[in-house]
């Protein structure tokens, strides 16, 4: 299902003033981009992107005011599509001549702003962003630990969130227990927060909920994390290989990125904090281009090579 959001709500977001074609703020905007029509407005329409919200500056504006009324006419014909979401004219600046009778005609949403292009843009595109971001709810929970946002996965009544608590007793912070919601941005990166109902809370068997914000202060938790990790606990199987080196790297796909996967067998005497510190670290490391496992491999491949050659 492809996410949309109303021009009317860019108004009210924005506080924009709406000129003409009142009619369109229930037009819907698809795409995260913004389009400053230079090109269109010089002549050149191949390529005219009426899908996207159309920003008109002072640049812009200027050049328009140096052609003909016919000519400007013209352009302004060419370029007010019946595609196009609205069109937004910045810094306060006057109407070009002829176009608010044209979004009055095709029902598109002119609206005014009295801030800079370059500083709407970036607002109307994080606040798009934001909106039309791909989404999912993960039951999970989701810590920040050492700086790496770790999402731990697995089996109701296996173990996660008395792991959070005593990951969040250690000095680590919570974002969401049980449900996580995510959020992919356009760089692909996957950012989790908690629903706004449970925000803070962690349900711990036998005690109940508890607040973890009131209990352990406002630094063991945190609204939002992005996720660099996934830990899966699975109930220990006598008869499955586990990976005792750590070079097989797993990976999972959440929406549409890949996250590294490690999985944890969970048994008594495994302290599962523990683990999952050490996985944080280890991944810090790699990023960092050190690699325990295969640095082991290859000093054991290099003593092997060495012992065969005595041996000849």
């Amino acid at each position: 299902m492809v996410k949309k959001v109303k021009v009317s709500e860019l108004v009210a977001q924005f506080n924009l003033e709406v000129l003409a074609g009142e009619e369109g703020t229930k037009n819907a905007i698809t795409v995260d981009d913004v389009h400053r029509p230079g090109l269109e407005m010089a002549g050149y329409f191949d390529y005219h992107p009426t899908e996207r919200i159309q920003m008109l500056g002072k640049t812009e504006i200027a050049f328009l005011d140096t052609l003909s009324e016919e000519t400007r006419k013209d352009r302004l014909n060419h370029f007010a599509s019946t595609e196009l979401p609205c069109v937004i004219i910045t810094r306060g600046l006057d109407i070009p001549s002829g176009l608010i009778e044209i979004c009055n005609e095709r029902h598109i949403p002119l609206l005014r702003s009295s801030a800079a292009s370059t500083i709407l843009v970036s607002r109307i595109t994080g606040f798009l962003e934001r909106k039309l971001a791909p989404t999912a709810t993960i039951h999970g929970v989701l810590v920040d630990i050492y700086g790496v946002g770790m999402l731990i996965t697995g089996g109701s009544g296996i173990g996660k969130s008395e792991t959070a608590l005593e990951l969040v007793k250690r000095g680590h912070r919570l974002v969401a227990d049980d449900a996580v919601e995510i959020r992919q941005t356009s760089d692909n990166h996957l950012h989790g927060s908690a629903p706004e109902l449970i925000r803070h809370l962690l349900e711990i068997r036998g005690i109940g909920i508890i607040n973890v914000m009131t209990l352990f202060g406002a630094g063991a938790i945190r609204n939002n994390k992005r996720i660099s990790l996934v830990i899966r606990l699975e109930n220990w199987q006598q008869d499955k290989q586990y990976d005792r080196l750590g070079l097989d790297e797993e990976v999972t796909r959440i929406i549409d990125t890949d996250v590294p996967l490690v999985t944890v067998p969970v048994r008594p005497g495994r302290n599962l904090a523990v683990i999952i510190e050490v996985a944080a670290m280890n991944f810090r490391l790699k990023r960092m281009g050190y690699n325990a496992a295969l640095q082991f491999t290859n000093k054991l491949t290099e003593q092997i090579n060495e012992d065969s050659e005595d041996f000849d």
